[in-house]
This record gives C-alpha cells, sequence and structure tokens, in this order.
C-alpha cells in the first residue's frame, strides 16, 4: 500500500487572506456576523471535543449510535472503494465506517478533508497506521471550495459529511453546496449526511447553552482568534454567550453580546467597530431540519435518499442518498 499523503489546497496564506476578508465584510454588517469556521483553532477544538462530551449535547451520541447500530448495513449498500470524509478533524466517528467497509473488504482509500493542516497531518499518520491496508490521502481545503479536488473516481465512493454540519449553511449556501457536491460525484455514488432534527425547543437551546458554561467559553473562543491572528483588541469576557431559538427558521443561534459599551480596533483590517451595550455578533447558525424538507433539498439537487435512520429518541438523522 503506498505511503499516506497530504495535498494542500489552502495553506496558510490563503486562510489569513480567507479570516481578513470575513471580517471585514462581517463585522461592518448589520447584524454583526462571523463564521463559525473561525471558532476551531487548537483551543476552540479541544473545547468542541469538551462540549460532546456534555450532557446536554445530544447529538454527537446520538449520531454515533445510528453508526454503531447501522455502519454494517451502510457498507453492505454502498460497496464504496473510497470513504471520503468532509471536516473531518480527528476522524472519531468515521472509524465506524471505516472498521465496516474495512471487513467487507471493499475499501481501498480514504479520503478526509479538513481546514487544519497540522490537525489533518496528525490524523492522516493515526488513520494509515491504524488501517495499513487502506491508502489514506488528506486534502487539506475548505469543503465550500475544493469539492473537485477530491480524488477516487469510477462510481464507488461514499462522501460523508456528518455532525450535522449541513445546518451551519444558511439555506442558499446549502443549496449551492449540494449542487456542487452532486457535479463532482458520478450517479450511483454516495452521500451520508448527517442532520438534527426539529424538536423541543428547550433541548435544542440546552444543547448549545450548557449549564457548566463550557459552550460559552467556545463561543467567545473567536474573539481571541481575532485578537491573535489580527491584533484586535477584543475583550472576550466583556461579551455574554447568547443561544435562542428562531421558530420561524428552524435554527438554533448564537450571538455574542455587549455586556458594556465597547471600541474594538482591529489593525490587521484596519478596521474600528463600536458595540452598544446589548449590541449582538451573531456566530452561528445551526439548522435544525424536517425528514420532508431534507428530502426536497436534497432532491433538487440530484440526490434520491435510499435510507434513512434515527437514533432511539429520533433526534437526529443519518441518511443515506445517492447521486441520480
Amino acid at each position: 500500500m503506498p505511503e499516506p499523503t497530504l495535498q494542500v489546497h489552502l495553506d496558510p496564506a490563503d486562510l489569513a487572506a480567507s479570516l481578513r476578508a470575513d471580517v471585514r465584510r462581517g463585522l461592518s454588517g448589520v447584524p454583526r456576523w462571523l463564521p463559525p469556521k473561525w471558532f476551531y483553532d487548537a483551543r476552540g477544538s479541544e473545547l468542541f471535543e469538551k462540549i460532546t462530551e456534555l450532557p446536554e449535547y445530544y447529538p454527537t451520541r446520538a449520531e454515533r449510535e445510528v453508526l454503531t447500530a447501522h455502519a454494517a448495513e451502510i457498507a453492505e449498500l454502498t460497496g464504496a472503494w473510497t470513504l471520503v470524509e468532509l471536516g473531518s478533524g480527528s476522524s472519531e466517528k468515521t472509524r465506524l465506517l471505516l472498521d465496516a467497509l474495512t471487513v467487507r473488504g471493499a475499501l481501498g482509500m480514504f479520503v478526509p478533508m479538513d481546514v487544519s493542516e497540522a490537525a489533518l497531518a496528525t490524523a492522516v499518520a493515526v488513520l494509515a497506521a491504524d488501517y495499513p491496508h487502506v491508502f489514506v490521502h488528506g486534502v487539506v481545503g475548505d469543503f465550500t471550495r475544493h469539492l473537485d479536488r477530491v480524488p477516487g473516481h469510477g462510481g464507488r465512493r461514499l462522501v460523508a459529511f456528518l455532525g450535522g454540519t449541513i445546518g451551519n449553511l444558511l439555506p442558499a449556501e446549502r443549496a449551492e453546496f449540494l449542487v456542487v457536491l452532486r457535479a463532482t460525484l458520478d450517479a450511483g455514488e454516495w452521500l451520508l449526511l448527517g442532520a438534527d432534527l426539529v424538536k423541543d425547543p428547550d433541548t435544542l437551546v440546552a444543547a448549545y447553552d450548557d449549564r457548566a458554561g463550557v459552550t460559552a467559553e467556545f463561543n467567545r473562543n473567536v474573539l481571541r482568534v481575532l485578537n491573535r491572528e489580527l491584533g484586535a483588541d477584543f475583550e472576550p469576557d466583556a461579551f455574554a454567550h447568547v443561544a435562542r431559538w428562531n421558530a420561524e427558521r428552524e435554527w438554533i443561534e448564537m450571538w455574542l453580546r455587549a455586556t458594556r459599551p465597547a471600541r474594538v480596533r482591529i489593525p490587521g483590517v484596519d478596521l474600528v467597530v463600536d458595540f452598544g451595550a446589548g449590541e449582538e455578533l451573531c456566530t452561528e447558525i445551526s439548522a435544525k431540519f424536517r425528514p420532508d424538507g431534507l428530502r426536497t433539498e436534497l432532491g433538487a439537487a440530484g440526490f434520491a435518499v435510499r435510507r434513512w435512520w434515527t437514533d432511539r429518541a429520533g433526534r437526529f438523522a443519518v441518511l443515506l442518498a445517492q447521486a441520480v
């Protein structure tokens, strides 16, 4: 088996330029906003791992429950030779799929994609050692920009997009992402999608506003990223974490609310931002889905849903769709 490889489409200069563009656009708008991808420096990734272990945060456990129960069925239905994971991180949950596909004897290549070169390089080395008969080819890239760089054509690819990350995209962004993904796949290839479902608001809000305050610290971490990378002078502790359910749009919103007036200087983008007391900055939306709506969105992009599973409590869905 060839040595593992790492293909880089995002270098530090690309990431820095993207951060500057997002900050200029987002902090000049009304309301002010930042994309959630900037949470995930080393500290942010560590905090998110802690979030997944919190009693209030059900999505990770619910999705793992589904994958544990149905990984063998997924392997049998897809017969995938190439498994692609978008936003892979450490690929811990994906090991359930890797194990099932390896047992079946079909898997030849694993392609994890992530924006962090350092984290992906570590994951690639570990996975290559743990799965010596699988060629591990990491792709450092943004799944909203670099889907066309994913290798492994030939009708036997399975693309895994797990964790409910699809919900972080606005409806128009979701539609574009799914269309581009479908265009990169051959007819008959597969998408395995994890999606959080609409449920009672108390459960949803608690998952994003835990009693221990870990999510609040995770939310404020984006300000520390801006301080470090752009020389900003945010005082993170002067911003309160806010999570609320938007019933009309059926998504959770995370905000940072200024607890007092603040003038923030951001030399890296030559910007000065004034926050009034109580003014909010949106840092994340997390859409929740209904089965019919998700089927419609996938169908519009050229995917047909072949299987649909949920955890026992019906909180989280994992669906298997095929490019048609």
